[in-house]
Parts: structure tokens; sequence; C-alpha cells
């Protein structure tokens, strides 16, 4: 028992002594490895900052803009890093060939999370929408919030975010309408009715519309002729993100503006004849 608890006291003390060794060795070149960690993270994140500004005075885009700033982030830590490690006398060598060796494997299993990263790096670099627009893909549609690498977050007047994986957007077919939805309406009159007078109305209720600009002024016009009406149509384009809103205040305009001029809107009618009746005293005979 006394020789098994010191051989474990000489082992303790042997550890102690390599810890003490190791330390008095190399405390130094760890303390700077840290420092040097320290400092090129810190100088990352200004360099990093810099260059987003810089990226921003020059009107670029947001996303893209973050993705320079983020990349230019990356290389300065990796390299101090590098450095760091070398100053610890740690060869960085064996480590990349290790990278490289685990890259094949982890790419077959994370193949899904890498076309997402592709796909990403292609939307910020060819820029089909940027931050603000409003899209149309795989049958979703909303106003572009953010665009990361992996996925595109999109949102819409209620407050829904939708996030659509990249792969699932580069392509496709995509309706980009940018900051507006269009919204196309229709209501009928009478045949008896002036159609002019009736698209002067609609036209001047529309004015002054919140979100409705002379660069995309509401374009109205007869669209068809029903079996009891002239069927006119209205595309106006409206705020995303006001959509709904700016769209039920356009059709309250628009029923206002027509009753207050007394212009009729018919409802739908259906004649109904009998043909061949008998008359009543024949059914009797």
């Amino acid at each position: 028992m006394e020789d098994n608890l010191e051989k474990e006291l000489e082992q303790a003390q042997e550890i102690y002594a390599l810890v003490v060794e190791f330390f008095v060795n190399y405390s130094f070149q760890i303390l700077g490895a840290l420092l040097i960690l320290m400092f090129g993270m810190y100088v990352a994140k200004k360099i990093s900052n810099v260059i987003y500004e810089l990226c921003q005075k020059k009107h670029l885009d947001i996303t893209l803009s973050r993705f320079i700033a983020s990349v230019a982030k990356i290389i300065i830590i990796v390299m101090v890093a590098v450095i760091a490690l070398g100053k610890i006398g740690v060869s960085v060598t064996p480590f990349l060939a290790a990278i490289g060796a685990l890259s094949l494997g982890a790419g077959l299993a994370v193949q899904g999370l890498l076309s997402n990263y592709g796909a990403g790096l292609n939307i910020i670099l060819t820029r089909p929408f940027v931050v603000g627009d409003t899209i149309n893909v795989q049958g979703v549609s909303g106003q572009v919030k953010e665009v990361q690498l992996a996925f595109t977050i999109l949102t819409n007047e209620d407050g829904t975010q939708i996030t659509i994986p990249n792969r699932h957007i580069v392509g496709e077919i995509i309706h980009n309408s940018f900051e507006f939805t269009l919204a196309e309406l229709s209501i009928g009159i009478a045949y008896s009715e002036d159609p002019d007078n009736a698209i002067h109305l609609i036209e001047t209720s529309l004015t002054g519309l919140e979100g409705v600009t002379d660069d995309k002024r509401p374009q109205v016009g007869i669209e068809s002729f029903g079996d009891s009406s002239v069927n006119l149509g209205i595309r106006l384009w409206l705020p995303t993100q006001q959509y709904f809103t700016l769209l039920y205040e356009a059709n309250r305009r628009i029923y206002a503006a027509l009753k207050d001029n007394q212009v009729v809107i018919p409802f739908p009618q259906q004649e109904v004849r009998l043909l061949n009746e008998v008359p009543p005293a024949a059914s009797h005979q």
C-alpha cells in the first residue's frame, strides 16, 4: 500500500516538474502568441469596419459590403493564427494536410450546406436582387430582409419571416418588383355609363394615395365586357410593406368616388324564360 502511494507521489511530482518546466521554457512564447492573437483579432475587426464603411460610401449593396468585410476579417485572423502558432513552435503544415484530408469527407457529408453557400456566393456577386427588393420565387413572395451565404430571409407586411435556402433560389425564375408589389383591381359599371368619366373619377380618387408616385402612376382602362357591366381594370403599384393597408384604402376611394358621382355599379343579373309553357286551362283537360 505504501509502495503504491510512493509511486503515485513520484508520478505526481514528475508531472508537476514537467508542467513547471514547460511554463518556464515556453511561458513567454505562449504569452506572446496570445498577445499576437488578441491584437490580430482587434486589428481584423477594425479593418473589417473600415472596409464596410468604405463600401457604403461607394454605395455598394449592403449584402456585398458585409461579405467583403467578413472575408477580409477572416483572412486577417487566419494569418495572425498562423503567426501565433509559429511563435510557440507549432508547424501549421500538418494541420493544413489534415484539413485537406478531412475536407473531402466533410464535403460529402455537408453537400447540401455547401451548395447553399455556393448559391449564396452567386447571389451576392451577381446580385439578381438586393435587400429591400420584393421577389417571388418558388411560389413564395416577400421583401428581402437579409441575404446570408446559406439562406435568404424574406418578410412581409404582417412581419412574417420566410427563410429560403439559397440553393432553391439560384437557377429558378425570379420575379423582382423591387420595393413595390403590383395590385390588379377590377370594377364594373353599367353599359349606360360613360367609361371615360368613370376612368377619370378613379384616377382622381387615387391621386395622393400614399406610396403612389409619378414614376409609377396607376393604370386605369376598360378591361373586358361582361354580361351586365363594362369591367374597368386598375393596375396599382404599392409599397410592399404597406400593400394591404393601401390596397384597402384604394378600394374604398374607388367605391366612394363612383358612388358619390352616381355612377351605377351593377350587380349580376340572370333572366330565366320558360319555353313551350302549357296554359293552366289546357293542363286540366
